[in-house]
Formats: C-alpha cells, structure tokens, sequence
C-alpha cells in the first residue's frame, strides 16, 4: 500500500471509529466533501493544510496520521477512559456493570446470539 493510500486508510479508520459520517468530517475539518471524498479514495493528494484540519476535525496529530509516532490507532486514541486498560480495582466493577447490561439485553451477548458460544 503506498503512503497516499495508507494515508487515506487511517482518515478512514479514525473517522469510522468515532461514528462520523464524511459529510460530518468534511464540516468539522472545512473541507469540501467531494474534496474529502477524493482524499478518503486515494485519488487527491492532502495539503498541509487540510492535514492539519482534518487532524484536529479528529481529535488526533497530524503524526500519527503520518505515521511519525511509529504508532498505530489505539484505545487512548478513541478517547477510552485508562487507554482502553481497565485498572485492576476496576475490574469487579465493570464486569458487574456488563452483567447487569447483559441480563436485560442477552440478545446482544455475542455475535451469533448463543449465549454459551454454541455454533
């Protein structure tokens, strides 16, 4: 994948992640969306400009859009409280809160609807 591409994969991936539409990033960051469209395909080159836009339209650097922190998307990024770790003494907590959840919704328990993990 070249770095245009790649590029364009990662406003994809961050945009996705936060449940924003590319009309809603296109007004966040100030530009077209058929710019943005373009940029999102691979097929427009970014500005310096409109990196710094969209970056900030996303809450993120521009490097790690550029991939200069050497990292890729994580929890933190996504604005998950303790960087997506949940701390020991918080554990009993959340698994209390996601069973209470679980109970009055067992339709989401998982994916295929078994609750043991029956195929």
């Amino acid at each position: 994948m070249n770095n245009q591409n790649n590029l364009a994969q990662k406003i994809i991936n961050y945009r996705e992640a936060q449940d924003m539409t590319q009309a809603e990033l296109a007004d966040k960051s100030g530009i077209e969306r058929t710019a943005l469209n373009k940029i999102e395909k691979g097929t427009r080159k970014v500005s310096s400009d409109e990196l710094k836009a969209i970056a900030l339209a996303l809450n993120i650097s521009a490097d790690t859009l550029l991939d200069l922190n050497g990292s890729e998307l994580t929890w933190a990024d996504l604005g998950m409280p303790y960087g997506g770790e949940i701390p020991d003494e918080l554990k009993d907590t959340y698994a209390d809160i996601a069973r209470g959840y679980f109970k009055r919704h067992p339709e989401y328990l998982n994916k295929n609807g078994n609750k043991n993990n029956e195929e």
